[in-house]
């Protein structure tokens, strides 16, 4: 679980670093926003042709070298000495990243059986969940003790001391059957380049305008991407989404609520460190404590969440915590203004944990227990892409919709009001989206978690 902390703390850790990247690097707010995107969208593309790798080579070598081009890849990050060079250093780092998240399920699901893997598949989504609110704390202290490099650099011995651990822990990978890895190229491409363009476009739309040419073109040029992706995949024999999974509305709506998991709050967590840093003129560590309350409230709502799976129905409880995030969401887009005070937000902050808590730590294992363990590696894969790709989608979306809110002559160096105000557009529309998810995770998932053998036997 070490390494998946590691990667999932390295989605937001430099998210309170932006304004620091910026000025030590130069670009503009769309442009250093491609720090966080570069690493999301590249892990989600690439994580089924990671795992369909994995399946062929042995999930120990594959995972031990992911962890290594994580490190250095980190290693790059600390050192880059222009924006273009860290965004290209974070998107190799996005590759290991997507090999570690898509070993490190299937890896601890086959060490256990019944309730005692329901619990350990939970416990790995909380420890995800956690690690993800933790980076702002972390990201926050380092950059204020030394500067955004720190937050890249503490990977290093992390990741050399998860490589020594792994080497003397992990079973050795089973005998090769000489076969040769099936691996979705041409998808994998497409969907890159899908996301690329599509999160491109939307980062720029908010400065070019949405009617500009430029961003008219790569929306269109993004929709046929997808569309050439969506075509090819039920060709393949190792496809890089496994569209037939969707057929079952159980793992529809974990994947559904995986998805926006992250768009909430991996996206949200990024305009709380703007409107704490540019609003309220917080320095990066305060901003990050501020966060530790939500982070405590949502660990502590991810344990209980696996608990009442067992007495309660998924849809229900993963409905309960998407409405939880939804109130949360609503009463911190009307207490986010200029003057308010940092402490009076810790309630509605409290509210966001724990609806982030309860909703989610349990869809890994309803995506899981949907399906037969043969196909693990699939499933793991599919929803970690989709996470990662929300992420991404998130941090974009969430990010147009803060800069509509900027006067044209704020963009570079907006005004508190300003600040407070996008952020505040940013978690009602995030409210809205809860709400939505929540309304559709219910019908959708139902009771499926308590019928994890019966779809077993079927054949998605």
């Amino acid at each position: 679980m070490t390494a998946t902390a590691l990667v999932v703390i390295d989605m937001t850790v430099v998210a309170l670093g932006l304004p620091e990247i910026q000025r030590d690097l130069g670009g503009g707010p769309a442009a250093t926003r491609w720090v966080l995107v570069a690493y999301l969208i590249t892990m989600g593309a690439v994580t089924q042709a990671v795992g369909s790798l994995s399946d062929r080579i042995g999930r120990r070598r594959i995972y031990l070298g992911g962890i290594a081009l994580f490190t250095l890849a980190s290693l790059a990050c600390a050192l880059a000495p222009n924006a273009p060079f860290l965004d290209g250093a974070r998107a190799v780092q996005g590759v290991g990243g997507a090999v570690l998240m898509v070993n490190a399920l299937p890896l601890l699901s086959h060490q256990f059986d019944g309730d005692r893997r329901t619990m350990a598949i939970t416990s790995w989504g909380t420890v995800a969940t956690a690690a993800g609110l933790a980076a702002p704390v972390l990201g926050g202290v380092l950059i204020d003790l030394f500067d955004w490099r720190a937050a890249f650099l503490i990977n290093v011995p992390v990741g050399v001391a998860a490589l020594l651990l792994g080497l003397r822990t992990l079973p050795a990978d089973p005998p090769r059957d000489g076969a040769r890895p099936r691996v979705d190229w041409a998808g994998t491409g497409l969907l890159i380049g899908a996301l690329a363009v599509g999160n491109h476009a939307l980062l720029r739309g908010a400065e070019q305008g949405w009617g500009s040419p430029a961003t008219l073109a790569q929306l269109a040029a993004a929709g046929v991407l997808l569309a050439a992706f969506l075509a090819v995949e039920p060709r393949v024999a190792a496809p890089t989404l496994d569209l037939a999974l969707f057929r079952r509305p159980a793992f529809t709506g974990a994947a559904l609520a995986v998805f926006m998991s992250r768009v909430l709050s991996i996206g949200g967590t990024v305009y709380f460190a703007q409107y704490f840093q540019n609003s309220l003129l917080l320095s990066p560590a305060h901003s990050g404590w501020l966060l530790a309350p939500a982070i405590a409230a949502q660990l502590a709502a991810g344990l209980v969440a696996g608990r009442l799976l067992a007495v309660a129905r998924p849809g229900v409880v993963i409905a309960a915590g998407y409405a939880a995030k939804a109130v949360g969401a609503g009463w911190l887009a009307l207490a986010l203004t200029p003057t308010a005070g940092p402490w009076t937000l810790v309630p509605p902050l409290l509210v966001w944990g724990v609806g982030g808590g309860i909703a989610g730590a349990p869809v890994m294992a309803v995506a899981m227990n949907v399906t037969d363990r043969a196909r693990a590696g699939m499933v793991a894969g599919t929803i970690t892409s989709l996470a990662s790709i929300g992420a991404g989608v998130g941090t974009a979306v969430l990010g147009a919709v803060y800069e509509s809110r900027l006067g044209p002559d704020e963009a570079g160096a907006p005004s508190p009001a300003a600040v407070a105000e996008g952020a505040a557009t940013v978690l009602a529309c995030a409210g809205v989206l809860a709400a939505a998810t929540a309304a559709l995770a219910l019908p959708l998932i139902g009771a499926a978690g308590h019928r994890a053998a019966e779809p077993a036997a079927e054949k998605a």
